[in-house]
């Protein structure tokens, strides 16, 4: 009996804490010399326990990238970024924080072995998002496309291959390799006409363009950063 109160108290507090927890937050990382906006949005996931949330970093394109490993333990709140930012080595970027009162959460954020610290504050209730639903392709640009691009003096090859999967709209394979390969997750396909969009929430980046005579006319969106590439149907 007495076991079952305590665990019955400790889920009390695990409640209040995923409460407190709940909301939108917006601040800063203190990154020298550039500080970057960030909107952070955490919630329950109801039924199935646990958190949820997404994050948006503007000064990086980055629009709501899911979270993961979201944790709260008393006043302490942690989360990592689930896919964009990920270093190799040192895995997924994080923030690890600690209720300060009043609504607000200051700690660090760690990502590829550099340390900044943050502070947000809850400015209202969640707003999880979530991509938006892939639309089914015309036959003809079904198929993979290749193309390439050069930035900041690197050539980068580039693949995309499209595909329909019926009621869930297309899927893409997303592939980028410059010094190395880097695999994109893809979340959302469209066509709009002759346009198509493929985008990577979670990395921020995206190609949009325009299937024409054999050829996607089209660039590569990642932040600040437009680039032109023009994807032509591979041989293979």
């Amino acid at each position: 009996m007495r076991v079952a109160f305590i665990l019955l108290l400790a889920s009390a507090f695990v409640s209040r804490a995923d409460e407190n927890a709940a909301g939108r937050w917006e601040g800063t990382v203190q990154i020298p010399g550039r500080p970057l906006e960030v909107i952070a949005d955490l919630a329950a996931k109801g039924d199935e326990g646990g958190s949820q949330g997404s994050i948006t970093i503007p000064g990086l394109g980055i629009k709501g990238a899911p979270l993961s490993d979201i944790a709260v333990n008393g006043d302490n709140v942690a989360f990592s970024i689930k896919s964009a930012l990920v270093d190799q080595r040192t895995g997924p970027a994080k923030f690890n924080g600690r209720f300060a009162g009043d609504g607000k959460i200051a700690g660090d954020f760690v990502q590829a072995g550099n340390t900044a610290p943050f502070a947000l504050e809850k400015t209202g209730p969640p707003q999880v998002e979530s991509p938006p639903r892939s639309t089914a392709i015309a036959k003809e640009i079904e198929g993979e496309w290749k193309g390439g691009y050069e930035l900041f003096g690197y050539p980068r090859k580039v693949t995309i291959k499209l595909q329909n999967r019926g009621a869930e709209g297309a899927t893409a394979e997303f592939v980028i390799v410059g010094r190395k390969e880097n695999k994109l997750p893809v979340d959302h396909v469209a066509q709009q006409g002759e346009f198509v969009t493929v985008d990577s929430h979670e990395t921020g980046l995206s190609f949009e363009g325009r299937a024409r005579k054999g050829e996607i006319q089209g660039s590569i969106f990642q932040g600040p950063l437009e680039i032109p590439v023009t994807l032509r149907r591979s041989n293979n």
